[in-house]
């Protein structure tokens, strides 16, 4: 555990991504593959069940020491991590003397139970410390089965009191499964990369969905050859698009380049192997149990294929809105009912294997051919594949891009067809020419703080058009400003709330904000009876008074097209 608290520090010191890299590779090194293997599922985002809540872990602190509520939530909007916050105050209260609590392999929920967890307690007390690998294992996992909170408040207090206080925030952060560190997945894959000669997409391919974190599988992982024993699950890394350089692209051979839609719904693989479908989202989350119908479909189809492509909800002939895919998302089970009222269906984009081999160094036009003929006959209702579009001039492509919306799409994706399918994003093969986001003017009228480094900085916002004289809440958004926009409205903030509701600030209805988005729906959810799709800030509109932003009706405007 200490070894990796000092990663985790070595990291988060550092903004240079080299700096990165080379302490992922210095902790690889000098690690054992039982830790090591645990490090990489923590810094993947492997490990997302949260087993305490941050409010249990909260009160527990308070119950063993003499702070007041109050000064524990002052030092909170002051730090904006409650993780942090104990393990700072833990360290302050030992200094001044606060009894220690029995060693970990004392305490009677573990003490007896391992001879050689107190054997391995012993050998390493004195040097790095329980290893993680035990720590994820064996200990925490052991909080599951504790149903008394003076139990659970004694066993958090004894682990505590066995790590200093950064390893005690990195304990609360796996604890309340909001884990996270300042290294990218793209990082950890280049440091692993650098450190075992293996290529990156190699190494990217082998650590796409989920995995065991066992020594067998970092073996596997880290070994030059590719392993016989290729998990069937295993998706491939997705080949994204970059944003449109128009300036470079005008000077481009157009014949070597298609156009397809950009759908808005889940960007998907369908896995057809060992006489089983998985349906994987680009999130990495396996999704096939709320998708039955494209499960049992693509049971129809020969193994060894693998599709790219996008979910939608489908009205039999163009898609339905984004609220229909919502409601089967998250959920274990699937009813008839849903799926009647959001009938699903599969735009294939592009086939990876054929045959259980993997054809991603085909050329597109090739894959393209060989998606053809592999769903020649395919059912309509549940797959058809991404129609191709031709164009000769810039001109016919921004004619495209405009003809998107009428489509219900978001815009362009424009392929070069003799590009493989490569990991991740790639310049120069594949780019996204996305439509002009739609715009309202909104009024600013609630705020509230930000988390970890902008915890002393106002940077969530509300705002509000106008429906006659009210201002009714329509958006939230908090990206788009530059640093020194977010200090001037902050400053602002704090000089005209007109009143609190615990973190969050009325403020005068005064500054107006430019707020963009890709889509607009109807939304019984909210008291505006609109949702709007990725809101951002576009400017702040200094130029242009309250009174003057756009209404309720201006936006049930757009969403009538």
């Amino acid at each position: 555990m200490k070894r990796f608290a000092q990663l985790f520090q070595d990291v988060d010191a550092t903004t240079s991504t080299n700096a990165k890299v080379d302490a992922l590779q210095r902790y690889l090194r000098d690690e054992t593959p039982a830790n090591a293997v645990w490090a990489l599922y923590l810094l993947l985002g492997k490990m997302r069940k949260r087993l305490i809540t941050s409010r249990v872990l909260r009160d527990i602190f308070l119950q063993i020491s003499d702070i007041p509520e109050w000064l524990f939530e002052d030092c909170y909007a002051q730090v904006g991590d409650s993780a942090e916050v104990i393990s700072l105050l833990w360290h302050s209260l030992q200094g001044q003397g606060m009894p220690h609590s029995p060693s970990l392999a004392a305490h009677p929920s573990i003490a007896g139970e391992s001879s050689s967890f107190v054997a391995v307690e012993q050998q390493e007390s004195n040097a790095d410390g329980l290893p993680l690998s035990l720590w994820m294992e064996d200990i925490i996992p052991r909080v599951k089965a504790i149903a008394s909170p003076d139990e659970l408040r004694d066993v958090v207090m004894s682990w505590w009191s066995a790590l200093n206080p950064f390893e005690i925030f990195v304990l609360n952060k796996v604890l309340t499964g909001a884990f996270r560190v300042g290294l990218s997945e793209k990082l950890v894959i280049r440091a692993i990369a650098n450190e075992y000669s293996i290529p990156e997409p190699v190494i990217a391919h082998r650590l796409m969905g989920s995995f065991e974190p066992t020594v067998e599988f970092f073996n596997e992982l880290t070994q030059l050859q590719e392993s016989d024993r290729r998990s069937p699950t295993r998706p491939y890394p997705f080949f994204l698009a970059s944003p449109l350089e128009v300036d470079r692209f005008v000077s481009e051979d157009l014949t070597r380049w298609q156009a397809e839609w950009k759908w808005d719904g889940i960007r998907a693989q369908i896995i057809r192997r060992e006489g089983q479908v998985f349906i994987w989202s680009r999130g990495e989350d396996l999704v096939t149990e709320q998708f039955p119908e494209l499960a049992t479909y693509f049971l129809t189809l020969p193994d060894g294929l693998v599709f790219d492509g996008e979910i939608l909800c489908w009205d039999g002939t163009r898609p339905l809105s984004f609220n229909h895919l919502q409601k089967r998302l998250g959920r274990k089970r699937i009813t008839a009912k849903i799926m009647q009222e959001n009938p699903i269906h599969f735009i294939a984009y592009d086939l990876l294997e054929q045959n259980g081999t993997d054809i991603r160094e085909w050329e597109l036009s090739d894959r393209r051919t060989q998606l053809i003929h592999t769903l020649t006959g395919a059912d309509p209702t549940f797959v058809t594949v991404s129609e191709r579009l031709n164009f000769t001039s810039m001109d016919e492509l921004r004619s495209l891009r405009e003809q998107a919306r009428e489509q219900s799409a978001e815009g362009l994706v424009i392929k070069a067809v003799d590009s493989p399918y490569l990991a991740g994003r790639k310049r120069g093969y594949w780019w996204k020419y996305k439509l002009e986001p739609m715009t309202l003017d909104a009024v600013l009228i609630y705020a509230q703080a930000g988390s970890g480094k902008r915890a002393n900085l106002f940077t969530d916002y509300t705002f509000a058009l106008w429906n006659g004289t009210d201002l009714v809440p329509f958006a939230k958004a908090y990206s788009g400003l530059d640093n020194k926009e977010i200090d001037q409205l902050d400053k602002w903030i704090r000089k005209h709330t007109v009143e609190k509701f615990g973190p969050v600030r009325s403020v005068e209805p005064i500054q107006v904000f430019e707020i963009g988005f890709e889509g607009i729906l109807r939304s019984t959810r909210h008291k505006s009876g609109i949702a709007v799709r990725f809101p951002r800030i576009l400017r702040w509109r200094t130029d242009k008074p309250a009174a003057e932003a756009d209404t309720l009706q201006s936006a049930l405007e757009l969403l009538q097209g």
